[in-house]
């Protein structure tokens, strides 16, 4: 038979331990006993119950992000591992998570319960109200007396004095707390506040539960006044804050949110007044316009334009036919000066005015020729300025 040291027997029954698969991750029901928290931050307890005990283990890196505060009595569920310890030959349960005992179940229903309002779009994006940019009358559904409605009347008063708080008290936690929160939510809507705050400080998932109620999700969902949500202050969201049109860290940080900067809302009026005075003169003067396009459209249809208009017309006209009636005569003018110099080169008068005489016989015939003349005859010689009666003495032909 071989010999072994206590080492190599600790190694061994260490190495089974890693071979068994369903020691790699368990979850151990049994009530804390023997609880020390080491300097380091480790925390060293047993689980117990009626059947036996178990040493157990949490390293001060899993103890600090499972946040929960264990103490002598509790019961609770701790996951893990399950492995020895070879410097004492003791096994023990290597604990990375703790939860009250009957979480496990409570998380699964609040898990169905979240599943089923997703699945009727409570949750969607596309149902949830804006919130309004200039909220006069902030209504805030919290506990009276806690520290929510004193911060969130800080950070009104720092932004805005003149937006009005609305406080309707509610109990937020224990019996009773979600239909003490509906209540405030339905007579709040019924004030005409502009939006209203949901919140509460921060605590355990026992303290937070009445925030995971379907009655509440419900009423939220229906409410036609925006709901900012601010429960608690760790990662995970209650049910409504998914159902409400926003979510907020901290009460601070909704009142933040809801409660509008006073002099942003001066410099947004100023912006909007001269663009309305810009609006309203550009449309004075398209109405001015459109104005005077009628009254020009109205003159144009009216009786007296009409006959203006004719009269313009006739007068136009008249202007035309006088001109052409002008180089008409212009031109017959011209013409019968051409004519009456003509016939004025051909005028006996004309011949006559140059020394010359048209004579005549006694009986008024024209003397042409010589022969048609006697010694004796009576003629009358014409000339420009008047007649000489003559006789003719004598008859010398050439």
């Amino acid at each position: 038979m071989n010999i072994y040291t206590v080492g190599q027997i600790n190694a061994y029954i260490k190495n089974m331990f890693s071979q068994d698969y369903l020691l790699h991750s368990v979850i151990v029901s049994g009530e804390v006993s023997n609880l020390k928290i080491h300097s380091s931050g480790h925390i060293y307890f047993t689980l117990k119950d009626e059947t036996g005990v178990l040493s157990a283990v949490m390293f001060r890196g899993n103890a600090v992000k499972t946040g929960y505060r264990i103490a002598d009595g509790d019961h609770i569920e701790a996951a893990g591992y399950v492995n020895i310890y070879e410097a004492s030959g003791r096994y023990q349960l290597y604990v990375s998570t703790i939860r009250k005992a009957g979480a496990g179940a409570q998380h699964e229903e609040l898990e169905k319960l979240k599943q089923k309002l997703a699945e009727m779009g409570m949750f969607d994006p596309s149902y949830k109200r804006p919130i309004p940019k200039y909220a006069f009358r902030v209504g805030v559904v919290t506990s009276q007396t806690g520290s929510v409605i004193h911060d969130i009347r800080q950070v009104a008063m720092r932004r805005n004095p003149g937006v009005e708080i609305v406080l309707c008290p509610a109990k937020v936690q224990g019996e009773g707390a979600a239909e003490s929160i509906i209540a405030g939510i339905n007579s709040l809507a019924s004030e005409n506040v502009d939006v209203m705050i949901i919140g509460r400080g921060g605590g355990s998932d026992e303290d937070l539960s009445a925030f995971n109620d379907e009655d509440l999700a419900r009423c939220i969902f229906d409410c036609e006044v925006p709901i900012i949500s601010a429960v608690g202050h760790g990662d995970d969201e209650s049910i409504t804050d998914m159902v409400a049109d926003v979510h907020a860290p901290t009460p601070s940080a909704a009142a933040e949110l809801a409660v509008f900067l006073f002099e942003e809302f001066v410099r947004d009026v100023s912006m909007r007044q001269m663009t309305m005075e810009t609006l309203m003169l550009k449309h004075l003067e398209t109405d001015r316009t459109k104005l005077r396009q009628m009254a020009l459209r109205m003159d144009a249809l009216s009786p007296s334009s009409k006959v203006k208009m004719k009269k313009m017309a006739y007068q136009a006209r008249a202007e035309r036919l006088e001109a052409l009636m002008g180089k008409r005569l212009d031109a017959t003018k011209h013409k019968l000066l051409i004519y009456v110099e003509k016939y004025k080169a051909l005028s006996p008068l004309e011949k006559i005015g140059h020394g010359f005489a048209a004579v005549t016989d006694a009986d008024g015939n024209r003397v042409t020729d010589i022969d048609s003349v006697s010694k004796g005859d009576r003629l009358t010689l014409t000339m420009r300025q008047g007649t000489i009666e003559a006789t003719a003495e004598s008859i010398e032909k050439r």
